[in-house]
């Protein structure tokens, strides 16, 4: 028989990470300052959401894990970050 290799094992996230990781697979994309800083969801119709409890801290974490990467934006003082996996909650 077979040995059934195991699945990827996605690291526990916190409620704010899982919170920009939706938005992401719901078609927001995320923004940052030129530092990571000062995160915004944007839809394209022009929908802005601030993330209340999102901060620099929680977008390197979601990079660290390898969950976002970064990516050129409009703006040459924007990060626009993409998803890399459908997360699993």
């Amino acid at each position: 028989m077979a040995k059934k290799q195991p699945g990827a094992v996605l690291p526990k996230l916190t409620e704010t990470e899982q919170d920009l990781i939706w938005h992401m697979e719901h078609g927001y994309q995320l923004e940052t300052d030129s530092l990571g800083g000062d995160p915004v969801l944007r839809r394209m119709k022009d929908e802005v959401v601030r993330p209340v409890s999102a901060n620099r801290n929680t977008v390197k974490a979601l990079e660290e894990r390898g969950l976002i990467s970064s990516g050129k934006s409009r703006d040459p003082l924007t990060i626009a970050w993409h998803i890399k996996t459908k997360a699993k909650k």
